[in-house]
């Protein structure tokens, strides 16, 4: 079900546990982390709308540097893929026909998703859909880390040949080139205006900053690669990336970039549209952790019963990613019907915390059964399908699923959902092979 957590062939027995902990880890933090986020406004006891944790607490930036997890996982899903992406590379074999693999495990879930949101949307058209207003983008904002991983992978071919040839300066050169982004989009022309690179770069918009969108998750899966392949290792390197990490993010405040790594609305000043440099202080610290807790995390993971844990996670991961944020919605009406504290004000306010920990369980009794109805379509249906081979169809593919994605991210469910799923059924036809071969499946090459 998630084809990004395949080991590109290795045996079941000899897999790598500890990289599959942190994938499923992360994607946990991520889940609880949108959950949390998430404020219902409740007025006469019908919700209204809702608020996110960082437009109303600013306090609640620095928790983002926790919860902003997607560059461990950019990093961890390059490593598990860097032995495959070397062996495709030294044998001829189509790195496009690989990527065209990985688009479709991706294309068939989503279009699962996109088509049940659509039938709450045409539900919702008919009764009044009082509770899809307030929940409109909330359930389809998440949709952007498909789009993005989809976009780094594509390119990792093209990381693990700068590996090859350069090592770690192929990090350090991108690493200048994402400083040199954010410099031009300062506007820097003194040496004394770095004192305030962080304001001057979130107050001049996008522009040539959004090459950083490619620059900056590049790093993680760069970086990712040379951990794969040793280039650097052990308690004392890790300790000292979390120390400059820390060092990092602390100069990037204070020169003026906002606190927070995710985005509470669109339109204010960001470090993630587009990704600047005070970002990568995360990936900094998160890879710094990583090396720090491997020792113990391994010798953690040798006992079964925790080894069994991280394998359904694992299983579960991207399922869970793509429908959580349904669950909001009947959690939503749960909480009205049962006149629960969903709506507790604002941080600092009698209740808050108390009323955090209810929307939390009402999400997690929510997605249950969910997850057991995905869980069951998903196994009922043909796993093993094969990936297109030809060039125009898997481009053509590709660009339906992106432009599907960006339809459901830019105008909510209603009517992102449509448009969304027209693109992405699209991709998912045009992304396997017609017809399937007969007999055993192939795998994705």
């Amino acid at each position: 079900m998630d084809s990004s957590s395949k080991n590109d062939g290795e045996p079941q027995a000899s897999r790598d546990r500890y990289p599959d902990a942190l994938r499923a880890g992360a994607l946990l933090v991520v889940v609880f982390g949108h959950w949390i986020a998430t404020l219902p406004r409740l007025e006469n006891g019908l919700m209204t709308t809702t608020d996110h944790l960082l437009l109303v607490w600013t306090g609640a930036g620095v928790l983002t540097w926790v919860l902003q997890v997607v560059p461990l996982f950019v990093f961890v899903s390059a490593a598990v893929s860097a032995d495959g992406a070397q062996r495709r590379l030294e044998q001829g074999h189509r790195q496009l026909h690989w990527w065209a693999g990985r688009a479709l495990g991706l294309a068939r879930p989503t279009v699962t998703y996109l088509a049940v949101l659509v039938a709450f949307v045409i539900v919702a058209a008919y009764t009044g859909g009082r509770l899809l207003g307030p929940l409109n983008h909330s359930l389809t904002v998440h949709l952007w880390f498909l789009m993005m991983l989809l976009g780094v992978q594509a390119l990792l071919p093209l990381s693990v040949w700068a590996d090859n040839r350069w090592g770690l300066k192929a990090v350090a050169g991108l690493l200048l080139i994402a400083a040199a982004v954010d410099l031009l989009r300062a506007g820097i022309t003194a040496p004394g205006e770095l004192l305030e690179l962080g304001s001057r770069v979130t107050a001049n918009g996008g522009g040539i900053g959004w090459l950083n969108a490619i620059v900056v998750w590049l790093l993680p899966q760069q970086l990712g690669i040379a951990w794969k392949r040793g280039r650097f290792s052990g308690l004392g390197t890790g300790l000292a990336l979390l120390l400059f990490g820390l060092l990092w993010l602390a100069a990037a405040v204070a020169s003026g970039y906002p606190v927070a790594m995710v985005d509470g609305a669109f339109g204010v000043p960001s470090n993630l549209l587009p990704p600047t440099l005070a970002l990568v202080g995360v990936m900094w610290v998160q890879v710094g952790v990583v090396l720090t807790c491997e020792g113990p995390m391994r010798r953690l993971l040798e006992r079964r019963r925790i080894d069994r844990v991280v394998t359904i996670l694992g299983a579960l991961g991207m399922p869970l990613y793509l429908w959580h944020k349904l669950a909001e919605l009947p959690a939503a009406w749960l909480g009205e019907r049962l006149g629960l504290p969903i709506d507790a004000g604002i941080p600092g306010e009698v209740g808050f915390w108390l009323g955090r920990l209810w929307w939390i369980v009402l999400c997690i009794v929510s997605v249950a059964p969910v997850m057991v109805a995905v869980v069951t379509f998903e196994m009922s249906r043909k796993r093993d399908v094969v990936s297109a081979t030809g060039t125009p169809a898997i481009l053509v593919g590709g660009t339906a699923l992106l432009g599907g994605i960006i339809a459901s991210l830019a105008l909510g469910a209603l009517p992102g959902a449509l448009f969304g799923l027209a693109g992405v059924a699209a991709a998912s036809w045009l992304l396997r092979a017609h017809p399937q071969p007969a007999g055993e499946p192939l795998g994705r090459t």
